[in-house]
């Protein structure tokens, strides 16, 4: 027996939980399904959200472990930047996942966890992992870097950074995210993120450079440690892949089946910084809302859903494909020096400047303005 709705939403993320808000609220029958036996756990996040607009507000602030008032930034482990500019909260992500998906069945979504999706055949019947076989008049893939439902539709994420984060106690508070360049971080970067008494350390690597992981995180602890930041005592520990390649696109069709993907399924994690928290909530809810408007009727929603993402994520994603790009051509050919470094990061005037080509030397009014 095939089980129908109007709307059925593949991960109960931010993206997947944002969208099942968006459509249920506005009138469509949703069932949505993810593979974790509960929302957000086990939590695969550095937890820093930056300020955006659209999220300041409701899960945000009341999972909000504390306030970030500033950004340092280190080239070669050498203080290099401080910015006041680029705030934002630490946040339980669990606790973050638990309240969307509430307002999720608030609005009247039925929710259910520990259901894998098995197969997405050509007519859109989704096949979960206990047998049921679900289909819907739109689906929606919020289902991760690795989505099930973008590769039903050939959009998948080819490019990613492989991360390595663990939890440790901090000697003393912190304000601020601290963020490490390094020639020796390939394709990423290194953080300490305060959590009130503990800290989120962590860096990601670019795909091809995975084995450099663990030894580059021993050595950051033993720096850190050394330098009297943390206590080196493992609370927990996490990783998991982020696409960095851009956009692989938003919408397909399987059979009669409109299907809309949203947050790291469309890859719209930002490339260089790894944020994805403020782009899949706000991306869930537009596909949710395009995906109500087509239950409606309404030929327009999906373009009109294009247009909504280009408009807030396209200018920001493509200045960071580029300076991507540029950073791993860097790579191609040994190793980045310093000034390159600064180029590839957002903390920097070199990243924002369009027509900046780096000499090698530095550039006061890009660099050190």
């Amino acid at each position: 027996m095939i089980e129908t709705c109007d709307v059925a939403v593949i991960g109960l993320g931010p993206a997947g939980s944002s969208a099942a808000i968006a459509a249920a609220r506005s009138g469509a029958r949703v069932m949505a399904f993810d593979r974790k036996r509960e929302a957000g756990v086990p939590v695969q996040c550095a937890e820093f959200v930056p300020m955006m607009l659209g999220i300041e507000s409701g899960p945000v602030t009341f999972t909000q472990v504390q306030p970030i008032d500033a950004m340092e930034s280190f080239v070669e482990n050498t203080h290099d930047r401080h910015n006041d500019d680029f705030r934002g909260r630490m946040i339980d992500r669990a606790a973050f996942d638990r309240e969307l998906v509430r307002q999720a069945e608030a609005a009247g979504a039925r929710v259910s966890f520990a259901e894998q999706v098995e197969s997405i055949d050509r007519s859109g019947v989704v096949t979960l992992s206990g047998g049921r076989r679900i289909f819907a008049r739109v689906l929606v893939g919020a289902d991760g870097p690795r989505s099930r439902v973008g590769a039903a539709i050939g959009c998948r994420n080819t490019e990613v950074v492989e991360t390595r984060q663990v939890s440790v106690p901090l000697r003393q508070s912190q304000a601020s995210t601290d963020i490490y360049l390094s020639a020796d971080i390939p394709g990423g970067y290194a953080w300490v993120f305060p959590k009130g008494d503990i800290a989120n350390v962590g860096l990601g690597v670019d795909r091809a450079f995975k084995d450099r992981l663990k030894p580059a995180l021993e050595l950051l602890l033993d720096q850190l440690e050394t330098e009297g930041v943390i206590v080196r005592d493992v609370l927990s520990h996490t990783g998991g892949a982020i696409p960095v390649g851009g956009p692989v696109g938003f919408a397909g069709r399987l059979g009669d089946v409109q299907v809309l993907l949203a947050g790291d399924a469309a890859g719209l994690t930002n490339p260089i910084t790894g944020a994805g928290i403020p782009a899949a909530c706000q991306s869930g809810k537009m596909a949710g809302e395009a995906a109500a408007r087509l239950v409606r009727g309404a030929d327009d929603a999906v373009t009109d859903y294009y247009d909504d993402i280009e408009d807030l994520f396209g200018a920001s994603l493509r200045r960071a494909v580029d300076r991507r790009d540029e950073l791993m051509a860097r790579f191609a050919q040994g190793k980045p020096n310093r000034n390159q470094l600064r180029r590839s990061w957002i903390a920097y005037p070199a990243y924002w400047a369009a027509d900046y080509k780096d000499t090698g030397e530095t550039d006061d009014e890009l660099l050190e303005a």
